[in-house]
């Protein structure tokens, strides 16, 4: 069975040091076999606060996965903004804003949905669908086939429908038929899965909370996902873990489990 740990919106600058250190001991004693850090990773795009989260990451001591969020693009910074605008994200983290990451078990594809001109919107390119699908495409019958974008594909409340992601139609459609099992997303901070409606065959969107940062939801605590899926699993099946992290306990505790099944005919 392989274990993978979503983080996302962490937005280190804003980060609560006890949940960072409950984090850190939930990654330890889950050992997740991935990370993904679905974006927004910083919360002003600052070389220490990307040079933070590295480091935090680093501490996990799995192999990851990141992509920049419209918070890692410099703000105020306008010739940044405009000429380099990953160049912080990719001192921190390498040059690919699109990684990829194959095992026996996992087929997991990131896109870089932000935008330098667009200040939160995200956007998915032609282009960036046909890669995507061409990798899911080719992907192994045993692995789960996963993909990670930072604004969401579907969302549970009409406000929040502003910040859905350009392009999101076109993209799951195409995905579903190439055989996509789960898209993963962050952006709004707030935790849910969603069976999506009208495709090709069965697909979810995942969504997680603020990983550590102090910009939760009222009512809503910070967040990560665990995705457990393999041969120790039901055939087909995906156990999904919200894990919530408890003031009162200074941990992360599991707070829901889903299970979505794949459509592996």
């Amino acid at each position: 069975m392989s274990v993978l740990l979503q983080i996302s919106d962490p937005h280190f600058g804003t980060e609560q040091p006890q949940v960072v250190e409950a984090l850190a001991t939930l990654a330890r004693l889950q050992e997740p076999d991935l990370l993904v850090l679905s974006g927004d990773i910083t919360q002003r795009a600052r070389p220490a606060q990307f040079q933070a989260a590295r480091a935090f990451m680093n501490r996990l001591g799995a192999p990851f996965l990141a992509i920049p969020g419209n918070h890692d693009i410099p703000l105020l910074d306008v010739w940044t903004r405009l000429r380099r605008p990953y160049a912080r994200h990719s001192a921190a983290f390498g040059a690919e804003l699109e990684p990829i990451y194959s095992s026996h078990d996992l087929m997991v594809a990131c896109v870089n949905t932000t935008r330098p001109w667009q200040h939160k919107h995200g956007e998915v390119s032609r282009q960036q669908i046909d890669r995507v699908a061409r990798l899911l495409t080719n992907a192994a019958p045993a692995q789960l086939r996963v993909v990670v974008v930072h604004q969401p594909v579907a969302v549970t409340r009409s406000e929040d429908a502003p910040n859905l992601l350009r392009g999101h139609a076109d993209a799951l459609q195409c995905w579903a038929e190439a055989g996509a099992d789960l898209v993963m997303g962050g952006h709004i901070h707030l935790p849910y899965i969603v069976a999506l409606q009208g495709l090709a065959r069965p697909l979810w969107a995942v969504q997680a909370g603020t990983a550590v940062s102090s910009r939760v939801r009222a009512g809503v605590p910070n967040s990560v996902n665990l995705l457990r899926w393999g041969a120790d699993s039901a055939p087909g099946c995906c156990q999904i873990e919200q894990w919530d992290f408890s003031a009162a306990e200074c941990a992360f505790v599991r707070a829901m489990v889903s299970e979505v099944r794949s459509d592996r005919s």
